[in-house]
């Protein structure tokens, strides 16, 4: 089978497709599922740099990729949501497991994978896993997020922005969020209620006493942040860990989170697609062949929505 793998750590250079890759075994608690698309995120080339290597260091050839949408072709054993021919999807978070989903098969946990939604094709499946469960972990279970309540969204025009913004209005958030000058508009049909222009604008001058800030850029963005929020809000970041210090100054919670995909989670996700509450947003679609050239795309932080890698032809 084709896949996507690294040798080593490095740059986009390192990428290369693997025609005689070995197809997965189907251990026991998991299914093999034949790939027809891969989300991109930035996780991906940050594992293929090595920033992941002291914690979870690969064997390598490691295949990429996590986010996967397909068909399920077999299932192991004690497996019983799912048999052949099921549509799925679903993330594979453990890339030492050496079954990456930038390939044309993935082995992968039952408990990480769902029926993928009914209304949207195996490419917009596959931008959701990471994504949607990141910001309906973030805003359903670490803020309680609900009507009425006021939120800034740090990379509106991200992946995670893009639904964080759709999800916060159905909750019936007041929502504010912040991107560059050519996102404005796209920012604003999600839903967004205020824009601030990050690039000419200081959104700490423009939004006060917010009830939550979810943050997906990280850095100085992050420590501003918190002059934004109210006493007692709080302030989830996707990159940053909590500041003690500037938690007790401005009374406030925060939380790093670490997303976790579970089956329960993607089924919360399909509904709300199926429902209509999330559209997906593909920004660029890539074949198997050009996995480094999307990397490198990702990595270039220009995405408006998702980037796609399409394997099944």
């Amino acid at each position: 089978m084709r896949a996507a793998q690294i040798s080593k750590y490095g740059g986009s250079g390192v990428v290369e497709v693997n025609k005689n890759a070995p197809k997965p075994t189907v251990p026991v608690g998991r299914v093999l599922v034949e790939v027809y698309a891969a989300g991109v995120n930035p996780v991906d080339w940050k594992i293929r740099e090595g920033y992941m290597a002291k914690m979870s260091p690969l064997q390598f050839p490691a295949t990429l990729g996590g986010d996967f949408s397909g068909i399920v072709e077999g299932v192991g054993a004690g497996v019983f949501a799912f048999k052949k021919g099921d549509e799925v999807y679903g993330r594979d978070g453990s890339p030492v497991s050496g079954s990456g989903s930038f390939a044309d098969f993935i082995s992968v946990d039952a408990k990480v994978t769902s029926r993928k939604p009914k209304n949207v094709n195996h490419v917009e499946a596959a931008a959701l896993p990471l994504t949607g469960v990141s910001a309906l972990q973030a805003l359903t279970e670490h803020m309680g997020l609900s009507k009425g309540r006021r939120i800034l969204i740090h990379g509106g025009a991200g992946g995670i922005g893009t639904i964080a913004i759709q999800l916060a209005k159905h909750l019936g958030a007041y929502v504010a969020t912040t991107a560059s000058e050519k996102d404005i508009q796209y920012i604003k049909e999600l839903g967004a209620d205020e824009a601030v222009d990050y690039k000419k604008q200081s959104f700490e001058d423009i939004i006060h006493d917010y009830d939550a800030v979810y943050d997906t850029v990280g850095g100085e963005t992050y420590t501003r942040s918190y002059r934004v929020l109210k006493k007692g809000g709080i302030i989830v970041s996707m990159l940053e860990q909590p500041n003690s210090d500037l938690m007790k100054r401005y009374v406030v919670k925060a939380v790093g989170q670490f997303t976790q995909v579970t089956s329960e989670r993607l089924t919360k996700l399909t509904e709300l697609v199926e429902k209509g509450v999330i559209k997906v947003h593909v920004d660029k679609v890539f074949p198997l062949e050009q996995a480094r050239e999307a990397l490198d795309y990702q990595q270039q932080g220009k995405a408006r929505g998702k980037v796609v890698i399409k394997v099944k032809k």
